[in-house]
C-alpha cells in the first residue's frame, strides 16, 4: 500500500510541475521500491527491470523505422505523397485540405512518423493554402488532426510498444491496423468536406488534372508507396521480422533519397543525430516505465483497479467506455508511449476477462492515446501543427473541435465494432480465435 501511494501520488506530482517524463516515472518507482527494500536492493532491482526492460529484440525496431521516418522526411518523399495525394482527392471541395489528410494518411504508412508528417505536410501544404485564402488556424487544425493517423496505419512504433507490453505479433498489430488508421482518415475527410460548405475559400475545387499527367504523378509516388509491400509484405509471408524489416526500410530510404538528390552526405549526419535523439528519449521511456511495471505488480495496483472497475458495473459497455474515459485523460497530459507501457499492464487483463480481443485493444487503446497528441496541454502534433503553419496555438484548438467530436465517433466505432480491427487479421488467418 505504502508503495502504491508513493508511486501514484510521485508520478501525479513530478507529471503535474511539468517533470520530464522520464523522471516523473523513474523516481517514483526508485523511491516506492526503496519503502519496501533497502535503498542497495532497491537500486540494484530498478536497475535490472531498466536493463531488462530496453534489453529486447523486438524494440530495435524503433530506431531504426524512427530513422528511416527522417530519411524520408528529408529525402523528397513527402512532396511526392503530396502530389499523389493531390491527384486522388484534387477534385473534392477544400482540395488542399482534403490532399493534406491523404497525405499524411499517406507519409504514416510508410514512415510511422506522426509527428514529422505534420511538420513536412505543413511546411509544404501551408504555404499554398494561405496563398489560396485558407485560414491558417484552420489549415493547421486539419494538419494536426491528419497527422495521427500514422500511429496506427504501419509501421508504427506506438504499436512496437504495445507489442511488447502486451506480448502480441507485431506482424497481426501491424495489419491490424489498417482499419482504425482509415477510420481515422475518413473522419479527418468527412469533417473537411462540411467545413467546406461553410467557408467560400474553400468551397473551391482543385483544377482537373489530365489523366496521364495524373497516372505520371502517381507512378512517381510508387517507389516511395512500395515501403509498404516491403515492410507489410516481408512480414506476412515470413521472409523476415519487424526489426529486419525496419533495417530494410532505412536502407530503402536511405537509397530513395539519394536517387531524390534530397538526400546529401553533408545533411546526412544531422538526419541521423534527429534520430537518434528521439530513440533515445523512447528508449529512456522503455526502460523506467519497465521499472514502473514491476513495481505495480508488486503492489497489485492491476489487480486492485480491475477489480474496482469490474466491481461498479456488470455491462462490459459501461466498463469499456470508463477505461477509454480514463484514457482520454491521461492522453492529455502524457504522451502516448508511457502512456501504453503505464496502462496496458493494468487495463489489458480487465480486457481480456470481458473477451476482448488483445489485438483490438492494442488498437482501442492507440487510438484513444492518439487523440492525446492533438488535445492540450501535452498536444505535441498540434504544438507542431501551429508552429509550422506560423498560427498561435489557441485559434487551432477552436478549428480543432469539430475534428475533435468526430475522431471520438470514430473511436467508439473502433471500440464496439471489433470487426473494422479484426477484419483484416481474420481474413489472413493471423488470429487463431475470433473476439
Amino acid at each position: 500500500m505504502i508503495a502504491g501511494v508513493i508511486l501514484i501520488a510521485g508520478v501525479v506530482v513530478l507529471i503535474g510541475i511539468g517533470a520530464p517524463i522520464g523522471i516523473a516515472i523513474g523516481l517514483p518507482s526508485i523511491l516506492a521500491l526503496v519503502a519496501v527494500i533497502s535503498p542497495d536492493q532497491a537500486v540494484f532491482v530498478a536497475s535490472q527491470r531498466m536493463f531488462t526492460g530496453a534489453s529486447s529484440f523486438t524494440l530495435l525496431a524503433i530506431p531504426f523505422f524512427v530513422l528511416a521516418g527522417s530519411l524520408m522526411n528529408t529525402g523528397g518523399i513527402a512532396g511526392k505523397l503530396i502530389d499523389a495525394a493531390k491527384v486522388l482527392v484534387g477534385r473534392m471541395p477544400g482540395s488542399l485540405a482534403q490532399t493534406n489528410v491523404v497525405a499524411n494518411a499517406l507519409f504514416g504508412s510508410v514512415s510511422g512518423a506522426a509527428v514529422a508528417s505534420a511538420a513536412a505536410m505543413g511546411s509544404t501544404l501551408g504555404p499554398r493554402e494561405r496563398k489560396e485564402g485558407y485560414d491558417p488556424s484552420v489549415s493547421a487544425a486539419v494538419n494536426a488532426a491528419s497527422s495521427p493517423s500514422g500511429m496506427m496505419i504501419p509501421p508504427s512504433n506506438t504499436l512496437i510498444v504495445y507489442s511488447l507490453v502486451s506480448s502480441t505479433s507485431v506482424a497481426t498489430l501491424f495489419v491490424a491496423g489498417y482499419g482504425p488508421g482509415l477510420v481515422w482518415m475518413l473522419a479527418c475527410i468527412s469533417v473537411v468536406a462540411v467545413i467546406s460548405r461553410r467557408r467560400p475559400e474553400m468551397r473551391a475545387r482543385g483544377e482537373r488534372v489530365p489523366l496521364g499527367l495524373a497516372l505520371k504523378t502517381l507512378a512517381k509516388a510508387v517507389p516511395s508507396i512500395f515501403m509498404i509491400v516491403i515492410v507489410i509484405g516481408g512480414l506476412l509471408a515470413g521472409f523476415f521480422t519487424a526489426t529486419e524489416s525496419a533495417v530494410i526500410a532505412v536502407v530503402y530510404s536511405l537509397v530513395l533519397g539519394l536517387i531524390y538528390r534530397q538526400l546529401t552526405l553533408k545533411n546526412l549526419p544531422d538526419v541521423v543525430a534527429g534520430a537518434a535523439r528521439t530513440t533515445a528519449v523512447v528508449m529512456l521511456l522503455v526502460a523506467v516505465s519497465s521499472a514502473l511495471s514491476w513495481v505495480l505488480s508488486y503492489a497489485t495496483i492491476p489487480q486492485t483497479i480491475a477489480d474496482a472497475l469490474l466491481g461498479m458495473a456488470d455491462s462490459k459497455t459501461i466498463i469499456l467506455l470508463l477505461m477509454m474515459v480514463i484514457l482520454l485523460i491521461v492522453g492529455a497530459f502524457m504522451d502516448p508511449t508511457p502512456a501504453i507501457l503505464i496502462f496496458t499492464p493494468i487495463f489489458l487483463p480487465i480486457a481480456l476477462e470481458l473477451g476482448v480481443d488483445p489485438i483490438h485493444f492494442g488498437l482501442m487503446i492507440t487510438f484513444n492515446l492518439s487523440l492525446g497528441t492533438i488535445t492540450p496541454p501535452v498536444g505535441n502534433i498540434l504544438f507542431v501543427a501551429a508552429k509550422v503553419g506560423d498560427v498561435r496555438v489557441e485559434p487551432v484548438i477552436k478549428a480543432m473541435i469539430p475534428f475533435f467530436l468526430a475522431l471520438v465517433v470514430g473511436l467508439l466505432l473502433v471500440v464496439f465494432i471489433p470487426e473494422i480491427t479484426m477484419f483484416l487479421p481474420d481474413a489472413l488467418g493471423m488470429v487463431t480465435e475470433a473476439p
